[in-house]
């Protein structure tokens, strides 16, 4: 299941983007992978698989994408305090990622958007290719 929708989903969005703005004469392609990758949490193999195979995607992609003005890059949250990180998670577990912050909080959702926001901007195409953290450190 999260194969089809972390990766899949996430091929078919990037693949749909890239004709769009090749059509368009250029832009950016801004992935979402996940800090998991790096931070190999225990019972979490599965989801961080998915999400790395994300993280390689946008390495070849730009590769792929040589010379068309479209640069790719990936942002990987760490926890995020919303809604669906704190499904099915006990409070343990949640002030277990807490603690393990550097920060001593989880991430906000505008954490993650000013890093999207600042890749989206026309002066960042040397930046391209790029898996970038959003964790306060704790991958």
């Amino acid at each position: 299941m999260l194969k089809n929708v972390n990766t899949r989903g996430a091929f078919l969005c990037a693949k749909e983007a890239a004709n769009r703005l090749k059509r368009g004469g250029g832009g950016r392609i801004i992935l979402i992978s996940s800090s998991a990758v790096a931070s190999l949490w225990p019972g979490f193999g599965a989801y961080a698989a998915s999400k790395a195979a994300i993280d390689v995607m946008v390495k070849i992609l730009v590769k792929e994408l040589k010379g068309t003005g479209i640069t790719a890059n990936c942002v990987a949250p760490g926890p995020t305090a919303t809604e669906m990180f704190f499904t099915g998670r006990s409070k343990e577990v949640v002030q277990r990622c807490i603690d393990e912050s550097p920060d001593n909080r989880l991430g906000r959702s505008k954490d993650v958007a000013l890093v999207v926001g600042f890749l989206a901007t026309v002066v960042r195409e040397w930046i391209n290719g790029e898996t970038i953290r959003v964790n306060s450190g704790c991958a």
